[in-house]
């Protein structure tokens, strides 16, 4: 399917909206008013400041305003993915002073009616959400895949200091010693993939279809199917791509490279999407893209990983007792849910 460059501003529908909203697409000019509006959300790691640009740049995808009387009272962004037939759902934020008044529906119902105006082919949206889901939301939606969220706080020159003192699978480094007996082996080092790589295991192979929840590549909130319209879109990111082992992987791991956020100066965020099951191989992933993300970084990092929900506790207790980082938050859960477009 061809997606177009850009979509024209829509024309708000004949009917009245309860919430008496004007629809119009946004634009680079509008980044100041946006952010004005969302001041303060997620408190203070907003992703948006940093990639709306980017955003704008997307050919398959839409960044909707909702206004009042003029002014920007809400956001919605929707990116068409899997060849077409997704309708991704995401960045919704609504102004303090609306929410609990229907904007975030009537603005929903029009990025939907927009999409598939636009595009007919889409027949499914897909959104993810760290929030408990309800009886209420699985009358709406159906669950594709969840993961934990294991999300820490660190200085950068802190956890270089502790890191240094660890060896490449979490365990203390000794001083070296007279022994009779040779040391085991050190472990094999993850494997950072290239683009060929990359293509091979998650498009030509069935090697990942048992490490990947329910087939899906959920890479900072976006899910993918495993279409070669979207490694075109993911291999244009700045990603990380790891796996333990080419030829039979047990652990692969995506992680973005660290993002400045608004909670303060020389704060930066890091995600990394983890997938499988094998704890000592998540371990050893999770502290080489550490070790490599935060190599230059002066300042505060939040680390946000997503993991197979049973390794969460194990992960934390590594975390606090090993790494001497701090938990931000108990546990919590990734989902992402899909509803038919209708």
């Amino acid at each position: 399917m061809k997606i177009e460059n850009s979509l024209s501003a829509p024309q708000h529908p004949d009917a009245p909206s309860q919430a008496g909203l004007q629809f119009t697409v946004a634009t680079e000019e509008d980044f100041d008013e946006i952010m004005a509006m969302s001041q303060h959300i997620y408190g203070g790691l907003d992703y948006l400041p940093t990639r709306y640009t980017a955003w704008m740049q997307e050919t398959n995808r839409t960044v909707v305003l909702a206004r009042k009387q003029g002014k920007v009272i809400a956001l919605e962004s929707v990116c068409v993915i899997d060849d077409g037939e997704t309708m991704l759902v995401e960045g919704l934020r609504v102004a303090p002073q609306e929410r609990g008044k229907g904007v975030a529906g009537e603005l929903l119902r029009f990025c939907s009616q927009l999409t598939k105006a636009k595009y007919p082919e889409v027949k499914v949206t897909r959104l993810t959400r760290d929030d408990q889901l309800g009886p209420k939301d699985f009358q709406k939606y159906r669950l594709v895949t969840k993961q934990g969220i294991l999300l820490v706080r660190f200085r950068a020159e802190d956890l270089k200091l502790r890191l240094a003192q660890l060896g490449p699978d979490g365990n203390e480094l000794s001083p070296t010693t007279t022994t009779t007996t040779s040391p085991p082996p050190p472990p094999a080092p993850p494997v950072h993939l290239d683009s060929a790589a990359i293509h091979r295991l998650y498009l030509t192979t069935e090697l990942l279809w048992e490490v990947l929840p329910n087939v899906t590549i959920v890479q900072d909130w976006q899910p993918f199917k495993l279409l070669p319209s979207n490694m075109d879109i993911l291999l244009k990111k700045d990603i990380d791509w790891v796996v333990d082992n080419v030829d039979a992987p047990t652990v692969a791991s995506l992680c973005t490279f660290p993002f400045r956020v608004p909670i303060g100066e020389d704060w930066y965020y890091l995600n990394i999407d983890m997938f499988g099951k094998d704890l000592p191989l998540v371990r050893q992933q999770y502290l080489g893209h550490l070790r490599r993300h935060t190599a230059t970084l002066k300042g505060h990092v939040m680390c946000q990983m997503f993991l197979d929900p049973p390794l969460w506790k194990p992960m934390v207790e590594f975390c606090r007792q090993v790494l001497q980082v701090e938990l931000v938050k108990e546990y919590t859960e990734q989902c992402v849910v899909e509803a038919d477009v209708v």
